[in-house]
C-alpha cells in the first residue's frame, strides 16, 4: 500500500515538473485549475469531483488531445450535461493542450 502511494506521489510530481518546465503547460494547468477542476480531475491522479466528468489524464484515450483545438475554439457545449460552454482563444487552447499532453506522459507539447 505504501509503495502504491509513493508511486502515485512520484507520478503527480513528474506531471507537475513537466508542466512547470513548459510555460504553456503551466498556464494550461492554471486555466484547468480555475475553470475545470470543479468537475474534472485535472492532475495525473485522483477522481473527478463530478463522476460523469472524465479525468483529464484519460482524454487521450478517447481522442488525440491535439484534435480538441477546434472544439475548444468553437465552444464545447456537450462534454457532460452540466458542463458550461467554453470558448477559448488561440493562446488558451495552445496552453491547455500543452498541459493535456503532459498528462499523457509524452512530455512534449504541440
Amino acid at each position: 500500500m505504501i509503495r502504491i502511494l509513493i508511486a502515485l506521489l512520484l507520478l503527480a510530481n513528474a506531471a507537475d515538473a513537466l508542466a512547470q518546465g513548459d510555460p504553456r503547460a503551466q498556464r494550461g494547468r492554471t486555466f484547468a485549475q480555475a475553470n475545470c477542476a470543479r468537475c474534472h480531475a485535472i492532475g495525473p491522479v485522483g477522481e473527478s469531483p463530478l463522476a460523469i466528468a472524465p479525468p483529464f489524464r484519460t482524454l487521450h484515450q478517447r481522442y488525440p488531445v491535439e484534435s480538441l483545438a477546434e472544439a475548444l475554439a468553437e465552444g464545447i457545449v456537450t462534454g457532460h450535461p452540466s458542463m458550461p460552454e467554453f470558448r477559448l482563444d488561440a493562446a488558451q487552447i495552445n496552453d491547455l493542450i500543452a498541459y493535456l499532453v503532459t498528462l499523457e506522459g509524452r512530455g512534449r507539447a504541440p
